[in-house]
C-alpha cells in the first residue's frame, strides 16, 4: 500500500492527471516521443501502449529498482491508464513521467503543484470564441459586475515553433459592489492552465459552459473588496495550440471587451530565431467579423511588439502576424 505522502488527495491526481494529458497532446516534444512508437497516430488520441513504451525505454536505460532493467511496455500499461486517466497518480509514477520525457523544470513544476492539489494553479479549458450576440447571454450567467478594470498589461510569448505558449497579466481591478471577492476568466479550448500569483487567493477549479462554446472559472481575490477598494493581480495562462502555421488562431493574440477598460498595454514578444515577416495592430468587427482597421508595426530590439490604449470599450483589438 503506498503512504499517505506517496499519493495525492483525488482531486490533485485528476488535476495533474488532466494537465499531463495535455502536455502529451500538445504538438512537441512530448507528443513526437510516444507518437514515434506508432505508423499511424490518431489526432486527438493518446495510444497509452506507446506511452508505457516510452517510460519503459527510460527504466530500461536508468533501472531504479528491481526488473526496471528487463521492464516491457505492457507490464506498464496499467500504470498508464490509471496516470491518464487520474485514478491513481503516485509520487513514483509522476516522477517517471517526467523523466521519461524529460518535461521541463517549469512544466514540471505546475504538474507537481497540482499533483499536491495547489489552488493557486487550475486546469482549465473552454471552446473557440464568444459568439455573436452572446453579450447578454454572458451577462445573465455571469451575475451582476462586481470590479471594473482600471489597468490590463498583457505580456505573450510565441515560442520557436511559432506557437503561442504561454502568457502573463497584470491587472489592477476596483470593487463597485461591496464584497466583490472574485473575477471572473472566460477561456476556450486553446488554453490548458490558468495560475494565479500577487493579488489572488486561488482558482475555484469549476470550469462551467456558459453559453455556445464559452466556458468560465474564477479567480478568488486575495481580499473582499469594499466600493473603491483596489488590488494589483497577477496570473499566467498557458496555451495548447495544435501548431497549425496556416491557420488564423495560431497566429494572433485578441482581447475582446464587453465593457470599458482603461489603460490597455498589450506586448506579443517572438521567438529570436521564429520571427514574424509582417505584424500588425488590428481592430476587428466583433470576434466573428473581419478586420475594421490595422496598422504594421516593427519589432524592437527585444523581438517584441506592443501598443498602449488608454481605453477600449466594446471592441475586439489586438496583434496578428504572418510566417516566411
Amino acid at each position: 500500500m503506498s503512504s499517505p505522502s506517496e499519493v495525492a488527495h483525488p482531486a490533485g491526481q485528476r488535476a495533474a492527471a488532466e494537465y499531463l494529458r495535455g502536455l502529451l497532446l500538445k504538438p512537441g516534444p512530448y507528443m513526437e516521443v510516444w507518437q514515434q512508437h506508432l505508423a499511424r497516430p490518431r489526432q486527438g488520441v493518446i495510444n497509452q501502449l506507446a506511452v508505457a513504451e516510452v517510460i519503459a525505454a527510460h527504466l530500461r536505460s536508468a533501472p531504479s529498482g528491481p526488473g526496471d532493467a528487463n521492464v516491457l511496455s505492457y507490464q506498464l500499461r496499467e500504470t498508464v491508464a490509471d496516470a491518464l486517466s487520474g485514478r491513481l497518480v503516485s509520487r513514483r509514477t509522476l516522477s517517471l513521467f517526467i523523466d521519461a520525457f524529460g518535461i521541463s523544470e517549469h512544466e514540471a513544476s505546475r504538474l507537481w503543484r497540482l499533483w499536491r492539489g495547489s489552488a493557486m494553479i487550475s486546469v482549465v479549458s473552454g471552446s473557440h470564441a464568444v459568439p455573436s450576440g452572446a453579450e447578454q447571454e454572458l451577462t445573465n450567467a455571469l451575475g451582476p459586475r462586481l470590479h471594473q478594470t482600471l489597468s490590463l498589461h498583457d505580456h505573450v510569448y510565441v515560442c520557436k515553433d511559432g506557437r503561442i505558449d504561454r502568457a502573463r497579466t497584470l491587472q489592477v481591478v476596483e470593487g463597485i459592489t461591496p464584497g466583490a471577492d472574485r473575477l471572473p476568466f472566460l477561456c476556450d479550448t486553446n488554453v490548458l492552465t490558468l495560475e494565479v500569483g500577487q493579488g489572488c487567493k486561488g482558482v475555484t477549479g469549476e470550469v462551467r459552459a456558459i453559453g455556445d462554446r464559452v466556458f468560465a472559472t474564477e479567480i478568488l481575490l486575495a481580499k473582499a473588496l469594499q466600493v473603491g477598494e483596489t488590488i494589483s493581480l497577477e496570473y499566467w495562462i498557458t496555451y495548447r495550440f495544435p501548431g497549425d502555421p496556416r491557420d488564423p488562431d495560431e497566429r494572433q493574440y485578441r482581447r475582446a471587451v464587453m465593457r470599458e477598460i482603461e489603460n490597455v498595454d498589450m506586448r506579443v514578444e517572438f521567438h529570436p530565431h521564429r520571427m514574424p515577416a509582417h505584424v500588425w495592430w488590428a481592430r476587428w468587427d466583433g470576434i466573428e467579423g473581419g478586420i475594421l482597421d490595422q496598422q504594421e508595426m516593427s519589432p524592437d530590439s527585444q523581438h517584441s511588439v506592443h501598443r498602449y490604449l488608454r481605453s477600449v470599450e466594446k471592441t475586439v483589438a489586438g496583434f496578428y502576424w504572418e510566417w516566411q
